[in-house]
């Protein structure tokens, strides 16, 4: 066939064949006596195809991936399902913030206009990370701060509501500019090993979580035994009343405000109904501190 008789029968134009032809797609049988192109009958087919990928949005050079090797077409579509999904998710987001900006009085606009401004499209977790390995012991186990990251870290939400908007940009400004007080570790961390103290954490944690749950009044139990056992072994003493004592006035001195807002940008942005490890946290200690205060009186 000619390139005319080619476009002609897969319905394009010329233009379009020679533009496919040149890019190596849709190789020619030959050229004619006068030097003009020649394409084999099974050219249409795969003009055909190249069109049918084209009106999926495919990229030239994926198109190419996928005519010239079998089994490309399961990886291109992957790829591309997951671009658009992250497209789909910036629209979402942008969608989100653009009414929590209608929806405000002027005042507000330029303040929420500021925090929503630094937010990349979509958000990016990495100052949340980046937070979190100024918070944690320097020398704690991958396996640990992995761990905890995936805990503490809140992800967007794949169809942000205003106010999440909002919640996720002000976490984002406040861990990219937090200037930490008493929640740096370092210093009652030296010469300790801080594995100690948080595999120990993530277990109290656990056998506290189903009372976060069910909404129970923070109580003594095995979740405070297993807290404070963590905190003893971590300091090298034994769990007496007197340590208890001391450890609730530790844990009291080392309250700080950024983390108390960390915490609870995380429970509005938190899609499940897990407690977040702040609130667990909180639970333990207003245990401990119940049990010192009646062990006083």
């Amino acid at each position: 066939m000619s390139i005319g008789e080619l476009a002609e029968r897969a319905g394009v134009t010329v233009k379009t064949v020679r533009f496919y032809s040149d890019r190596g797609l849709l190789p020619e049988a030959g050229r004619s006596t006068g030097g003009h192109r020649r394409y084999a009958p099974e050219a249409l087919g795969r003009l055909r195809l190249i069109r049918s990928l084209r009106t999926l949005d495919l990229p030239v050079p994926e198109v190419g991936r996928v005519l010239d090797r079998e089994g490309a077409l399961e990886d291109v579509i992957a790829g591309q399902l997951k671009e658009l999904g992250s497209q789909l998710a910036a629209l979402r987001w942008r969608e989100a913030a653009l009414q929590l900006l209608r929806d405000c009085t002027a005042e507000e606009r330029v303040d929420r206009l500021r925090l929503i401004g630094a937010v990349a499209t979509p958000p990016s977790t990495a100052p949340m990370v980046r937070f979190w390995r100024q918070v944690l012991p320097a020398r704690l186990p991958a396996r640990l701060f992995s761990s905890i990251v995936e805990a503490a870290v809140p992800q967007p939400p794949a169809d942000p509501t205003p106010a999440q908007v909002l919640a996720f940009a002000r976490l984002h400004a406040l861990t990219s500019e937090a200037r930490l007080g008493h929640c740096r570790p370092e210093s009652h961390c030296q010469g300790k090993d801080p594995a100690v103290l948080y595999d120990g954490l993530a277990e109290a944690y656990g056998l506290a979580a189903p009372d976060l749950r069910a909404r129970a009044r923070p109580y003594e139990g095995a979740a405070l035994d297993c807290f404070v056992a963590a905190h003893a072994r971590f300091h090298r003493t034994r769990d007496t009343p007197a340590f208890r004592s001391r450890l609730s006035g530790l844990l009291a001195q080392s309250a700080d405000s950024v983390m108390d807002g960390y915490w609870q940008l995380g429970a509005e942005l938190s899609t499940s109904a897990e407690p977040t490890l702040g609130a667990t946290d909180d639970w333990l200690r207003a245990a401990l501190d119940s049990q010192v205060d009646q062990a006083a009186r």
